[in-house]
């Protein structure tokens, strides 16, 4: 069974740090480009972070130099550090297996997502 499963989500005040994680199951995980998204109540989902197999990363403009996304192959499981955090970057955050390197179109299911809440 397909599964991806978010976590580390928590309340942190502003210039704070949290450590998001995503297991993955289901698929093998290694040949896969990875992306964390995030959602806002009434907007899209967008792609913040992908990590491609070889492990070259790229970032959306508004968290690059603060948040670094990693992978572990063994554990079939991405992370997302994020460090000096603002109330902006409040939402849900997903993951997902990216359709193609440079694109944001996710493949799989969502999972429950982890809800991240930035405030004083």
């Amino acid at each position: 069974q397909v599964q991806l499963v978010e976590s580390g989500g928590g309340l942190v005040q502003p210039g704070g740090s949290l450590r998001l994680s995503c297991a993955a199951s289901g698929i093998i995980f290694r040949i896969y480009d990875m992306g964390w998204y995030r959602q806002t109540p009434g907007k899209e989902r967008e792609l913040v972070a992908a990590i491609a197999r070889d492990g070259k990363t790229n970032y959306a403009d508004s968290v690059r130099g603060r948040f670094t996304m990693s992978r572990d192959n063994g554990k079939k499981t991405v992370y997302l550090q994020m460090n000096s955090l603002k109330p902006e970057d409040t939402a849900v955050y997903y993951c997902n297996v990216l359709q193609s390197w440079g694109g944001t179109t996710p493949v799989l299911s969502w999972g429950q997502g982890a809800q991240v809440t930035v405030s004083s």
